[in-house]
């Protein structure tokens, strides 16, 4: 598989964070021993998953920065946004008023990081984003753009979307379309605009649906699923939606091909869709490598030891590189939050793949991971290696 492609906590638990006012050090005070850095992401909530299986990759790459013994050592916080806009807005003004953070690891979902902007671009604020894909975050014509603070270490949806169609029909001779959205602001414009084109391209879009996220019943989409005589169902959401869509539609009598974005990738898929035998053969795409993939057995087995995680899931590998492009900038003695945005718009870095990269002027990568697919087999989500 080609691997490159060239351009792309609750509201009340956020005063645990610990967000307090911290005193600009005057001049003649002694050097810095420490900085923060924010990881911003789903920690708790329905899509819990997602940030959960990549947070570890940004723990251990602190931990071997941290081991190192530099004179400025960085401290991990956590963020939680639970992949909410709402929540978002309200957690981004605690972290920006923390004076000791300098960065921002985050966010992991798009929706998390358009209402994260007003309160970061205030406090210019850099962040550099493991997962949030959707395609305005750095569209320099779009009112929500993050420029100049937003960065990210993955490919955007306008690589996913087409990718993740072609996944999708691998295989069907006439492919016959029906795509869902969940009305999220990744969920909705993966589908719409960017997975529809292809699929018109591939086959025949036989309908489409756009359904409220957290849907409890599911009976309808499914009977006009059915009605359509679809055989293949294309979702832009989240697992926690996508799990039970999956359940519901096998119940029904449903089946042919299920596939969904990077959203649904995650270690709680399987128990969300009720089991192994109804996720079987679901597939799925990330722009994003298994982590495990990279590293020798000797990092990995560190890996383990300081996580606690055994088998890294999901954008650990972004997120890993999102924390060591902050990590770059310290070492090169970058510790205020005007100095680290100036250093990462910018510097060259090293993604865990080894591959060097820069970020465009509105935050895109110039080299990121391609668009890869994976299925469910036997009870686990295995990396397909296709080329698209």
């Amino acid at each position: 598989m080609n691997k490159k492609i060239v351009s792309g906590f609750a509201i009340a638990a956020a005063a645990t964070l610990a967000f307090g006012a911290v005193a600009t050090a005057p001049a003649n005070a002694a050097p810095k021993k420490s900085v923060k850095l924010a990881y911003m992401g789903p920690l708790t909530g329905g899509a819990a998953a997602l940030g959960l299986d990549q947070i570890p990759g940004a723990i251990w790459a602190i931990d071997q920065y941290n081991r190192t013994n530099p004179k400025v050592k960085i401290e991990l916080v956590k963020a939680d946004a639970q992949c909410d806009g709402t929540v978002a807005a309200n957690v981004a003004p605690g972290v920006a008023a923390d004076k000791g953070i300098i960065g921002v690891i985050g966010t992991a979902c798009s929706g998390e990081a358009r209402n994260s902007f007003p309160a970061y671009k205030a406090a210019g604020l850099t962040m550099v984003a493991p997962s949030a894909s959707a395609v305005d975050l750095t569209d320099r014509k779009s009112k929500s753009n993050g420029f100049p603070i937003f960065h990210r270490v993955v490919a955007n949806d306008g690589f996913q979307g087409p990718a993740l169609a072609k996944y999708a029909a691998r295989g069907v001779k006439a492919p016959k379309y029906f795509l869902v959205d969940d009305q999220s602001p990744y969920g909705s414009p993966l589908i719409k605009k960017d997975v529809t084109p292809i699929a018109k391209k591939l086959g025949t879009i036989v309908g489409t649906d756009s359904v409220a996220q957290k849907t409890a019943d599911w009976s309808s989409v499914v009977a006009k699923i059915k009605a359509s005589d679809a055989n293949v169902v294309v979702f832009g959401g989240y697992d926690y939606d996508a799990g039970p869509f999956v359940k519901a539609l096998r119940a029904g009598g449903y089946t042919g091909i299920f596939a969904g974005g990077d959203g649904i990738n995650t270690s709680d898929f399987i128990k969300l869709a009720g089991g192994a035998t109804i996720a079987e053969g679901v597939r799925m795409s990330a722009a994003s490598v298994p982590f495990d993939t990279l590293l020798t057995a000797a990092e990995l087995a560190d890996f383990t030891k300081v996580t606690g995680v055994k088998v890294p899931g999901l954008y650990a590998e972004t997120a890993w590189t999102a924390t060591n492009v902050f990590i770059q900038c310290i070492k090169e003695g970058k510790l205020t939050r005007p100095a680290i945005q100036v250093c990462v718009n910018s510097g060259t870095f090293t993604a865990a793949d080894k591959t060097k990269f820069r970020f465009d002027r509105y935050g895109d990568p110039t080299v990121a991971a391609a668009v890869a697919g994976w299925y469910v087999k036997n009870g686990a989500i295995v990396f397909d290696t296709v080329d698209f």
